[in-house]
C-alpha cells in the first residue's frame, strides 16, 4: 500500500499524528521553547501546506464531538490548578492583572479585532475574551529561556497560573451570552438559566466525586480513570439539559475540586497531566491541520495588524494599569508589556467555538480560528526570539541558574552550603528541621523552613538562580521524594542525593526504589554518616585554586592522597559536583573545594596548597 492512500486511513493517520505530537513535545523540551510552537507549525506543514492529513476527512462527524471532549478535558485540568488560597498572596500587581488588567486586554483586542480586521461586535468580543489570556504552559519555557529578575518572573508566572483558568471560563461565559441573546434569538432569562444549570451540576459532580474520595470508595489507582469519566459525563449530561453549558460545568468543577479540603488529588492531577499532554498533542495538530489555505481574503493583512495592536498598544495598556503604584521599575514593567504569549487555552477553545458558530451559519466565524492562530504564533515566535535579548539590554535578566537548593539543615549539609557561599554560589538551605534552619540562619546562610516538595513551597520557595538540587537530610525517603521532585525542575543530572548511611553487606531492604534514586552526592562510597565523623574529627572543607605549576594532583599529595573532592567552579564560573556522571578531573584554573584532614599527611617535600578559605563547623 502506498504511502499516500495510508495517509487516507484513520489508524496510519492517528497512529502518525500521535509519534509526530511526541517529536513536537520532545523538541520542545530539548530547544526549551514552548510545546505549542512545533505542534503548531507542524500540524500546517501536515495540512495546509502539503495536504497530507484533512482532519474533516480522517473524522468525519467525529470531529467535532472529539474537540469538545478533548477541550472539556484540558479546561477541568488547568481549573485544577486554580486556588483561591493562592488569590490572596499573590501580590496587587498580579490581582489587578488578571482582573481589570485582562478587562483592558479583553476591550482593547476586541476594538483591535472590530475595526482592523473587520469582526462583527459579537465576534470581535469573543475574540477578545478567547486571546486576552496567557497560560503557564506557554510562559514557564519561555521564561526560563529569558530568566528576568525575580519581581518579573512571579509577575508572569502568576498572571499565566491565574488567568488561564479564570480566562477560559470568561470565554465561556462571552460566548454562551453571543449564543443566547444573539445568534440563537434566546431571550437573556434563558442564557442566566444555561449558567446556572451549568454551575450546579459542575458543582454537583464536584461535590460527588469528593464524598466518593473521602469514603475511599475508589481505589487510588482507578480515581484517575473515576474522574476522566465524571469529567465526560458532566460535559455531556450539562450540555443535555442546557445546551452549551457543559464546558462551564467541568470548568466549575474543577475549581470546585481543586479547592476543597480533607481530600487528596496529586494521583487524579498526575494523571489528567499527562493526558492532557497528550491531547494537547493531537488537538494542536488536527486543529492547525484544519486551517484554511490560502487564508479568506484579507484575514493575513488583518492578523498582522492585530498582533501589531496587541504587542504595541494593548498589553503595554494593561500592564502600565495593573502595575501602576507597584515597586516594579520602569525597565521590569516594560519587559512585563513584552512577554504575553498565547496558548492552550486561547487555540482549543477558538477551534471548539469556531465549529459551532459555523454550524449556526454566523458571518465571519471563518475568520475566528486564522485570526487566533497568527496571534499565537505571532507572539510566541517574537518573544521568543526577542525576549531575552530585550530583559539583557533591560539589564533585568538574572545570571545563568547556578545557584544550589541544599535539603537539609544538619552539620553537614550547613558546612557544604557555607563552602558554597564562599566560591560565590547562591545557594537556598530548605528544611522542616528547626533547629536546623536557625543554625544556619545563623550562619548568614539564606533559608526555607518547610518541605520543599510541599504545596507550600511550590507558592513560596524562590526557585530564581538555582539550577542544582543536593538532597542531604537524615531521612532517606524524603531525599528520595524531593530528589524526583525536582528532577522535573531542574533536570535529573542537577539532581543528586547524599546516601544516609553505609548499605548492610548483600542486603537491600533498607535502600529505596531504583527509581526513586537519584544520582550518588560525592560518589557512591560516601554517606552522612561518614561524613559527619569526619568533620567531628576536625576534617575541613578548603577551597584551592589550580595552576599550572599546582594542579590536582598536587593538590592530593600535599594532603596525603586523603583529600575528598566535593565540588570545583570551571574557569568559566560552572559548577561541577563531584558525583555526578563520569569521574571529575579537575583542570588548570579551576577551583576545587574538598574535604581535607587536620593536618597535612604529605610525603616529604610536596607543596603546601594555597587556600582559598576553609569551612568549618564552628
Amino acid at each position: 500500500m502506498s504511502l499516500p492512500s495510508l495517509l487516507t486511513e484513520p489508524a496510519p493517520v492517528l497512529a502518525l499524528l500521535l509519534g509526530i505530537g511526541f517529536a513536537a513535545q520532545w523538541l520542545a523540551w530539548r530547544v526549551r521553547v514552548p510545546a505549542i510552537l512545533p505542534l503548531l507549525l507542524l500540524g500546517l506543514l501536515l495540512g495546509p501546506f502539503t495536504g497530507l492529513v484533512d482532519p474533516d476527512e480522517l473524522l468525519g462527524d467525529l470531529l467535532f464531538p472529539t474537540v469538545s471532549l478533548a477541550v472539556a478535558v484540558i479546561l477541568f485540568e488547568g481549573s485544577l490548578n486554580l486556588r483561591f488560597a493562592e488569590l490572596e498572596g499573590i501580590g496587587h500587581a498580579v490581582r489587578r492583572l488578571t482582573t481589570y488588567g485582562a478587562l483592558v486586554a479583553l476591550l482593547g483586542l476586541a476594538a483591535a479585532a472590530h475595526w482592523l480586521a473587520q469582526l462583527p461586535w459579537p465576534l470581535a468580543f469573543l475574540f477578545g475574551a478567547i486571546s486576552c489570556v496567557t497560560g503557564p504552559t506557554v510562559v514557564g519555557p519561555l521564561l526560563r529561556v529569558v530568566r528576568p529578575t525575580e519581581k518579573v518572573a512571579n509577575l508572569l508566572r502568576w498572571e499565566g497560573i491565574v488567568i488561564d483558568p479564570l480566562g477560559a471560563l470568561l470565554a465561556v461565559l462571552v460566548y454562551e451570552l453571543i449564543a443566547a441573546s444573539h445568534f440563537q434569538g434566546q431571550p437573556l432569562w434563558l442564557f442566566l438559566l444555561t449558567m446556572a444549570g451549568g454551575a450546579l451540576i459542575g458543582l454537583a459532580s464536584a461535590l460527588a466525586l469528593a464524598a466518593l474520595l473521602r469514603r475511599h470508595f475508589i481505589p487510588e489507582y482507578l480515581q484517575g480513570y473515576a474522574t476522566l469519566a465524571l469529567v465526560l459525563v458532566t460535559f455531556a449530561l450539562s450540555n443535555a439539559v442546557t445546551r452549551e453549558s457543559g464546558l462551564l460545568a467541568v470548568t466549575v468543577m474543577g475549581i470546585t475540586l481543586g479547592n476543597l479540603r480533607g481530600i487528596h488529588i496529586e494521583a487524579i492531577t498526575s494523571f489528567k497531566e499527562n493526558l492532557s499532554i497528550l491531547l494537547v498533542s493531537m488537538l494542536f495538530l488536527i486543529l492547525a491541520a484544519r486551517l484554511p489555505w490560502p487564508l479568506p481574503d484579507g484575514t493575513l493583512l488583518a492578523g498582522l495588524l492585530v498582533y501589531l495592536a496587541a504587542q504595541f498598544l494593548v498589553r503595554p495598556l494593561s500592564v502600565a494599569v495593573s502595575t501602576w503604584g507597584s515597586q516594579l521599575n520602569w525597565r521590569e514593567r516594560l519587559l512585563a508589556a513584552w512577554i504575553s504569549p498565547r496558548g492552550i487555552v486561547a487555540a482549543s477553545i477558538s477551534a471548539l467555538f469556531a465549529l459551532q458558530l459555523q454550524d449556526e451559519g454566523v458571518d465571519g466565524a471563518d475568520r475566528l480560528v486564522p485570526l487566533v492562530f497568527m496571534l499565537i504564533i505571532a507572539t510566541v515566535v517574537v518573544q521568543s526570539l526577542t525576549s531575552g535579548a530585550l530583559a539583557r539590554w533591560l539589564g533585568v535578566r538574572e545570571p545563568d541558574p547556578r545557584g544550589v537548593l541544599v535539603f537539609g539543615a544538619n552539620a553537614v549539609a550547613r558546612a557544604v552550603a557555607l563552602a558554597l557561599k564562599r566560591q560565590d554560589v547562591p545557594v537556598l538551605v530548605a528544611s522542616d528541621d528547626w533547629e536546623g534552619i536557625r543554625a544556619a540562619r545563623m550562619a548568614g546562610l539564606r533559608t526555607y523552613f518547610g518541605n520543599p516538595a510541599s504545596q507550600h513551597a511550590s507558592r513560596h520557595l524562590d526557585h530564581t538562580g538555582l539550577g542544582w538540587m543536593l538532597a542531604m537530610s537524615a531521612r532517606p525517603e524524603m531525599n528520595a521524594l524531593t530528589s524526583v521532585h525536582y528532577q522535573r525542575e531542574f533536570g535529573r543530572d542537577k539532581v543528586l542525593a547524599l546516601r544516609v548511611a553505609a548499605q548492610p553487606p548483600g542486603g537491600t531492604r533498607a535502600d529505596v526504589a531504583r527509581p526513586l534514586r537519584a544520582p550518588a552526592l560525592f560518589g557512591k562510597e560516601q554517606t552522612l554518616a561518614r561524613l559527619a565523623e569526619l568533620l567531628d574529627a576536625g576534617w575541613q572543607i578548603k577551597s584551592t585554586q589550580l595552576g599550572e605549576q599546582y594542579g590536582w594532583e598536587q593538590f592530593q599529595q600535599a594532603w596525603g592522597g586523603q583529600a575528598l573532592l566535593l565540588f570545583a567552579q570551571t574557569d568559566k564560573g560552572l559548577l561541577r559536583v563531584a558525583g555526578n556522571g563520569p569521574r571529575l578531573e579537575p583542570r588548570s584554573g579551576w577551583t576545587v573545594t574538598a574535604l581535607v584532614p587536620p593536618k597535612a599527611a604529605a610525603t616529604a617535600g610536596a607543596p603546601e596548597p594555597a587556600d582559598a578559605g576553609a569551612t568549618t563547623l564552628g
